[in-house]
């Protein structure tokens, strides 16, 4: 019943992403093993958007770690755990609270000696800006406890650069590069802080070379001038590399204009879809604090309340002019949103 779920889940939110952002690219340097202990180590920049396209991209079932401020009230913690996501706790918890981490560890270190795969965002939080921050040492806490409890365990380290080319807008576009799988033991042998050092710095590089990475240092000054030749966020190993030559290898993109078709059909879709709009702009959009999570709460509107709103308008319809027609203003407003986003 569990596997029928996670299938269910996985693929109604597929169908939502894929509804959700014009593109989603998803660029795998090597297969990854589908009979292996997986470790996912991404950059986080767009909240829980982040975690679900892993999990409908990556190939494997995954338990997540998740800060444990999302899992206070009871209904929620429930839905959470039923789809394998795991409560971190941080400082900002109490510290009464951390030893509660020891707990999910040993978890993530058994479910790893199972093959199954694990997914975390090491950076500790998330940030839109395109720069990969410095990274915390719980992904090589689970690392060591695994390889301790385990030393035979092939387990394997996958790198993730996730780019938007906003994080925020409806419509947006995201890419995900998968790197090549590391085994994990041949980076770990005496357990020490050395090592500990080592596989920070190299998996901080790998993601580095899988997502756009600007310096702090004059970060404002380099996205004006990335922005204003309109870069191809989507291909992040193009991006760095005109970092790396101070703009020379630059490809300038000529900017897109909005075709009135699109406008068109947008138009169509926010008639459809006024009260779920309304309820997104008046209400929900105003109580976001970080601009982080503006692009999860609108997916989660799109994916519950759209629904349950094109429901309610086709059984009225069905009611006073029949099924054939229920069921051909649903189509119609499927396609209309394709149009609107995929344009």
């Amino acid at each position: 019943m569990k596997k029928l779920w996670l299938h269910t889940v996985r693929s109604y939110l597929t169908i939502g992403l894929f509804f959700y952002y014009k593109k989603i690219i998803v660029v795998k340097e090597k297969q990854i093993p589908r009979n292996k202990p997986i470790l996912f180590l991404s950059n986080h920049q767009n909240a829980l958007i982040d975690a679900l396209l892993i999990a409908t991209t990556s190939g494997r079932f995954s338990y997540f770690l998740t800060r444990a401020s999302v899992f206070k009230k009871n209904i929620v913690s429930k839905l959470l755990h039923s789809v394998n996501m795991l409560p971190v706790y941080r400082v900002r918890d109490g510290w009464s609270t951390i030893t509660k981490n020891n707990y999910i560890f040993k978890t993530c270190t058994e479910k790893l000696k199972n093959n199954e795969a694990v997914a975390l965002f090491p950076e500790g939080n998330h940030h839109l800006n395109r720069s990969v921050r410095p990274l915390s040492k719980g992904f090589t806490r689970i690392i060591f406890e695994s390889l301790s409890a385990y030393p035979d365990l092939d387990l394997q380290l996958v790198p993730i650069g996730i780019n938007y080319l906003d994080g925020t807008t409806f419509g947006d576009s995201v890419a995900l590069y998968y790197g090549n799988p590391i085994p994990a033991k041949s980076m770990v042998s005496k357990f020490s802080n050395e090592e500990i050092v080592a596989l920070r710095q190299t998996i901080q590089s790998k993601i580095k070379g899988l997502t756009t990475h600007i310096d702090p240092n004059g970060y404002a000054k380099t996205i004006t001038k990335l922005n204003s030749l309109n870069i191809d966020y989507l291909q992040p190993k193009l991006v760095n590399a005109c970092l790396e030559t101070n703009f020379e290898t630059c490809e300038s993109n000529p900017k897109q204009t909005k075709s009135w078709l699109k406008s068109f059909f947008m138009v169509l879709l926010k008639i459809n879809l006024f009260l779920p709009i309304v309820i997104w702009r008046c209400y929900i959009k105003p109580k976001i604090d970080e601009v982080e999570f503006i692009a999860t709460f609108r997916f989660a509107i799109a994916i519950t309340l759209v629904p349950l709103w094109l429901l309610i308008i086709c059984m009225i319809i069905t009611l006073n002019f029949g099924l054939l027609f229920g069921i051909t203003y649903f189509l119609s407003v499927l396609l209309v949103t394709l149009i609107s986003v995929k344009l």
